[in-house]
């Protein structure tokens, strides 16, 4: 698990991913997968949420742009929920042994809660930009929370910036759009 964390910090500083990442570069891959670019983004998706280096942010732009605001959302919820559900086993079969071997000992990750509490947890920490998705899934998995209420709470609570991000992308593409009343 350290030698995860240590390649994913050595990768982001001598690539340039977000450059690699860039909604431009991901639509180019979209164009050439043909049919088959719902399955590719998807696959790019849950693979940002995994490795933690990749920016997921230039994928829902570009997912907005290339499918516009509705599928753009639905590929994107499917490809992080995806994404989030193979780093919370992550972390649930090979990360909290790691974690105890690093630690020197048994660790408590919040063993204590109900699975109602970790849900409300991960429920309104998904509603947060500024709370890393990844971090989220990876610490549910430490903890003794069920993969089903993982998976709703995530799956439920990420559609609305989701479709934010996804609706900003379409939005620059074709200049026209919602009117928000706030």
């Amino acid at each position: 698990m350290l030698s995860m964390v240590v390649a994913a910090l050595c990768s982001s500083y001598f690539l340039d991913m977000t450059s690699y990442f860039s909604s431009e570069h991901i639509q180019q891959w979209l164009s050439k997968s043909g049919s088959f670019a719902p399955l590719v983004y998807m696959m790019v998706m849950a693979t940002a949420v995994v490795f933690s280096p990749i920016p997921s942010l230039p994928l829902d732009i570009a997912a907005g742009a290339y499918f516009g605001p509705i599928l753009g959302t639905v590929y994107s919820v499917i490809g992080a929920l995806g994404g989030a559900v193979v780093s919370f086993l992550i972390a649930r079969y090979l990360g909290r042994e790691s974690v105890e071997r690093v630690l020197g000992g048994h660790v408590n990750f919040c063993s204590s809660c109900s699975d109602k509490l970790l849900t409300k947890i991960v429920f309104i920490s998904r509603l947060l930009p500024v709370v890393s998705f990844d971090v989220i899934s990876y610490g549910a998995g430490l903890t003794k929370m069920s993969l089903r209420k993982f998976a709703l709470a995530t799956g439920v609570s990420m559609v609305s910036l989701t479709f934010i991000y996804n609706y900003s992308g379409a939005f620059l593409v074709f200049g026209t759009g919602l009117t928000v009343a706030l």
